[in-house]
């Protein structure tokens, strides 16, 4: 299929809706994802790398990295939403948008850095679902007011991804392994409609 790396025969209305722009190849890899959903691709993962923001330097700080990453990620989720939801393929796809892991509330100068950045936080993270089954504007778990601490509602990974395979037609219990008698919940309730 080496037409469906070929984005220029997308109109230019589409280009804009995605930010589509030299450097902002993640706005072009969500158009190709949609494409491959469109073709019938089961399962699409993509990447956006580089989000370490612990502020060693002016390249990797909150104030000059963070509005950079989330200006080539938020237009482009948005618009992957939209654009299956336009064509008719938001119902049938589930899009599961987080990171590697939450991030700490305050600012931490790393080494004397005089930058500013933000540490590993693995207390507290944001993870967002859209289409797929997922019931839209619910909103589960919530955290202290610094975001430092979960209180209220906390969900399991292994409940995240249950939930996810429930989406998908599947019956996670079929799919479960005892690992040190570690094993929590069902798919999570209020996520599905």
């Amino acid at each position: 299929m080496p037409e469906l790396a070929d984005l220029s025969n997308e109109p230019d209305e589409v280009h804009q809706l995605y930010g589509i722009a030299p450097g902002n190849s993640f706005a072009s890899n969500c158009l190709m994802a949609r494409r491959l959903v469109e073709r019938g691709v089961r399962c699409v993962q993509l990447f956006h790398r580089g989000w370490d923001t612990h502020g060693e330097t002016n390249n990797n700080d909150i104030i000059n990295k963070l509005g950079r990453m989330c200006r080539d990620t938020d237009r482009a989720c948005a618009a992957l939403i939209k654009d299956l939801k336009r064509r008719g393929l938001l119902d049938s796809t589930l899009v599961v948008w987080g990171g590697e892991f939450g991030r700490t509330p305050m600012n931490e100068g790393r080494n004397g850095s005089r930058f500013l950045g933000r540490d590993h936080h693995a207390r507290a993270f944001t993870i967002w679902l859209a289409g797929g089954g997922i019931k839209p504007g619910a909103a589960i778990g919530a955290t202290d007011d610094v975001g430092y601490n979960i209180v209220e509602d906390p969900v399991s990974v292994h409940d995240l991804h249950a939930t996810m395979l429930h989406l998908m037609g599947l019956d996670h219990s079929r799919l479960t392994y005892r690992f040190q008698d570690v094993i929590s919940g069902s798919p999570t309730s209020k996520a599905k409609s």
